[in-house]
């Protein structure tokens, strides 16, 4: 790890990336503690202390959304633009068609998906400036038209920030700013541990344990985040003029988690809908109703869990086209060994990734749903440890790592092989 490090710092470019990347991070740091004008924060902070509704998007902020700031919405619009774009390129032929066209396909949809950033960022900033208007000081349609716009442009700022840091930077930019937002979290989360051990709430035991938990779910996230399937194919011999063509063995890696996040994403989202709508309105069924659905209540977790792996296995048919992969294979002259080209080939691909699917689908539902018994075995509150924010922090690091190495290994390769 050392030896990596000192190779990073001696290449001049990449120490430059990492040094941009960093001082991006300063500026988004900056940005959260920028206040939108017009809004009282001490209401805001009372909504965040009396429950849980808003604490999952505030841990991607990074803060900014207890404290209402400029970038509260966080890259929240540019994640939901991405994964309709991702399901649209499926089922629209001409969003299919840019995703085949290669790098000028990918620009086209890039520049679609930052259109729909825009959107859906002003509609989603217009229903949290209606929805907390009680927290506005000067309630009305030009100031919840300014505090939209100003959150809009904030989302739309950390985008291209992304985008810099993805350019000039080491790493996905929009993954890093959601990284970083998540990691910006972890202080405080030990400072209120502190508070706990130091007025007797909690004991030693209890932080060893929560850290034994801890490292014992990092561990699994990598484990299983780096697992797969390796599927040998064998290509056969073929003469081209004077050449030869083929002959060689490879293999296609069918990844236990091919959805990632996602699912859980997407569970989420869907249970947090009737909390949400009760925050707004003041029925006493509607109450109950929401109350079923409260976070930690064995109906939300059993139905959370069962969502993750109906939208795993959704998400993972979607994004990956089993019949095109046999057949691309087929074309090339390709085949699993045992098995025919074509048809066949696809069944047996779809079976295999049916079985993985399963089991990428238990482990997310058991790393989202593992955090309620956290709370339970180790008596420690008010400290988010998310099987979301793990996945996340744990796929970004490992991201990142592979393309510093690999940036490494090309300029300066001598220092690896020593």
């Amino acid at each position: 790890m050392l030896s990596a490090l000192s190779n990073v710092l001696k290449i001049t470019e990449l120490r430059q990336k990492v040094l941009f990347t960093l001082a991006m991070f300063l500026v988004f740091r900056a940005g959260t503690h920028i206040p939108v004008p017009g809004v009282n924060p001490a209401v805001i902070e009372q909504l965040f202390t009396t429950g849980n509704l808003f604490g999952f998007l505030d841990l991607f902020s990074g803060g900014a959304l207890s404290k209402f700031s400029v970038f509260a919405m966080s890259i929240t619009p540019y994640i939901n633009a991405s994964i309709i774009m991702q399901l649209l390129t499926v089922v629209v032929p001409k969003f299919e068609q840019w995703a085949k066209e290669g790098e000028e396909g990918r620009k086209k949809i890039t520049q679609v998906t930052r259109y729909g950033t825009v959107l859906l960022g002003f509609i989603q900033a217009l229903g949290m400036a209606y929805g907390l208007k009680v927290a506005i000081i000067n309630p009305g349609i030009a100031s919840i038209l300014l505090i939209a716009l100003t959150l809009t442009a904030g989302t739309t700022f950390l985008m291209w920030l992304g985008e810099q840091i993805t350019d000039k930077g080491i790493g996905n930019g929009i993954s890093l700013i959601i990284f970083a937002g998540i990691v910006s979290r972890l202080p405080n989360g030990l400072f209120v541990i502190y508070q706990y051990l130091k007025a007797g709430t909690i004991t030693i035991f209890n932080v060893a344990l929560f850290a034994i938990i801890a490292v014992t779910m990092v561990v699994f996230v990598i484990a299983i985040s780096q697992g797969q399937r390796k599927i040998p194919v064998q290509y056969a011999k073929r003469v081209v003029g004077n050449r030869m063509y083929g002959g060689h063995r490879t293999h296609i890696p069918l990844r236990v988690n091919q959805a990632g996040v996602i699912p859980i994403i997407f569970a989420s989202s869907v249970l947090m809908f009737p909390v949400t709508i009760a925050q707004f309105i003041n029925v006493d069924w509607v109450k109950t109703v929401a109350g079923w659905f409260a976070w930690g209540t064995p109906l939300q977790t059993t139905l959370y869990a069962l969502l993750i792996i109906f939208f795993t296995y959704f998400y993972t048919a979607v994004t990956m086209n089993i019949s095109d992969m046999a057949e691309n294979m087929k074309k090339y002259g390709g085949f699993i060994p045992g098995l025919r080209p074509g048809k066949p080939t696809a069944d047996y691909l779809d079976r295999i990734m049916t079985r993985i699917t399963l089991a990428g689908a238990i482990f997310l539902a058991i790393i989202a749903i593992l955090p309620n018994f956290v709370v339970w075995a180790t008596n420690i509150q008010g400290v988010y440890f998310g099987g979301t924010a793990l996945l996340i922090v744990v796929g970004v690091a490992l991201d990142t790592m592979k393309q510093i190495e690999a940036l490494v290994l090309m300029r300066h390769y001598q220092g690896f092989m020593k």
